[in-house]
């Protein structure tokens, strides 16, 4: 398989656990020291994996009031060592906005022949 056929199972893997609510596999392919900027607070973002690990049982909680979290559309950019990736995501209910995106940001490394996130960043646009 290629660096980018690899980053994308990597990412598809992770939401797919998102959208189950599977913490361990959200978590893994994860650096210890991933930094995740989200919609949610802190707005400094968490850095860690524990603090990283902190922030998904809230969100599985209004996931199970019916939320959802797909993968629309991803890109794929792998150098070496380093590669990242974008994503839009259908994140919400059946009363939001069928137009409505989250636009998610992924950095990735590779570790010992492996890809891992290392940094996330999730945003809605701001509507005018």
């Amino acid at each position: 398989m290629s660096d980018e056929s690899d980053i994308r199972t990597v990412i598809e893997s992770w939401a797919s656990a998102v959208h189950t609510g599977d913490l361990g596999g959200v978590l893994a392919d994860h650096s210890d020291d991933i930094v995740m900027f989200d919609v949610a607070p802190p707005h400094e973002g968490v850095r860690g994996i524990d603090a990283y690990r902190e922030t998904w049982p809230p969100f599985f909680v209004w996931q199970r009031e019916g939320a959802t979290f797909t993968i629309l559309e991803l890109d794929v950019t792998a150098g070496d060592d380093v590669a990242f990736a974008w994503a839009l995501l259908w994140c919400g209910t059946p009363n939001d906005p069928p137009e409505q995106r989250l636009r998610l940001t992924i950095g990735l490394r590779k570790e010992r022949g492996r890809w891992v996130v290392t940094h996330e960043h999730h945003s809605f646009a701001v509507g005018s």
